[in-house]
């Protein structure tokens, strides 16, 4: 890949520096250097300081010397960057990205996005609650279809690690204490993330094995991305992995299950049925379901929530 022109890169970074620098609060050259180094730009603090002496010069920056490290930040009432700023609109998809998404997001590019994230709270604040885009914030939420539940605590760096390795295709060295206590050190292929509830879950296959498995983020002791890269497995599909029920602790058999559950108890089926060719018919006070769908241990802890409620349980292989 040919190298940018040195005076087009030094252009594009005093634009995202530019773009990075707050109103209303300040900013240090290290801060600075860190979202810089998220977006690609790899300086030294002492080369961001030297940049933000020239940027001074041309436009309108303020600088605290007043203590050190210095802080930046743009001068009250100064026009700034001449370029198109967030709309509202804009400031609510990244608000609602920042507030839903940040555990999916590898931990680099959100760090690169903290400015972008900031202006657009910014946005919406200055609008005040009689904005249609700041109201909608308040109109909208995500809620929990069970107990909720205060996510586990995760050791210092693990998910920066896992997430680094899966996003740069580097094999990670875990220390993982798995639910019985027992501790091991695993090389591991990271080839998915995903969230259940309140749980973080790396789908991944260990050296020298070519099956997956899902290990908890919250259990990994201490992460490390290597310097190994590895080409992911073409025939793996994070979509139909889960599809298979392995979220669910199952192996992907399909079955077709049968069961009577009483009609207040499985009201919910008729609206938000199991599967596409589920079927209901009443019996008295139950109702008769059938439902083509994967075997799981949580199929089995759903059908255990219902108590006396559901009986007559049937599971036939497909």
């Amino acid at each position: 890949m040919p190298k940018r022109p040195e005076s087009l890169e030094t252009l594009q970074m005093a634009i995202e520096m530019l773009r990075r620098i707050p109103r209303g609060r300040t900013v240090t050259a290290a801060e600075l250097q860190q979202q810089l180094a998220d977006a690609g730009f790899e300086r030294d603090v002492r080369t961001v300081q030297r940049q933000l002496e020239t940027l001074s010069e041309y436009f309108e920056l303020d600088r605290d010397d007043s203590r050190k490290p210095f802080r930046y930040s743009w001068k009250e009432g100064a026009k700034g960057l001449s370029l198109p700023g967030l709309s509202a609109q804009e400031s609510l998809l990244l608000t609602l990205a920042e507030q839903q998404l940040h555990a999916l997001l590898p931990p680099r590019l959100m760090s690169s996005l903290r400015g972008f994230f900031v202006q657009a709270r910014e946005k919406l604040g200055d609008a005040g609650d009689k904005s249609i885009e700041s109201a909608w914030l308040k109109k909208v939420r995500v809620v929990s279809t069970s107990q909720p539940l205060l996510p586990p605590t995760i050791a210092p760096g693990v998910l920066e690690q896992v997430s680094h390795a899966l996003y740069e295709n580097l094999w990670l060295d875990v220390d993982y204490k798995n639910a019985n206590g027992n501790a091991a050190h695993h090389r591991v292929m990271p080839l998915g993330l995903a969230q259940q509830g309140p749980r973080m879950y790396l789908v991944c296959r260990f050296e020298g094995y070519d099956n997956e498995r899902s290990l908890a983020v919250h259990r990994m002791r201490s992460a490390r991305a290597s310097s190994f890269r590895f080409d992911p497995p073409e025939e793996f599909d994070l979509s139909q992995y889960d599809n298979d029920g392995r979220f669910g602790f199952g192996s992907g058999e399909r079955i077709q299950l049968t069961f009577k559950i009483d009609k207040d108890a499985g009201h919910h089926l008729l609206e938000t049925p199991l599967s596409v060719d589920q079927r209901v018919v009443e019996e008295g006070d139950d109702y008769l379901v059938s439902a083509t769908l994967v075997d799981s241990s949580m199929l089995d802890w759903w059908l255990r929530g219902f108590g006396d409620s559901v009986h007559s349980v049937l599971k036939r292989p497909v």
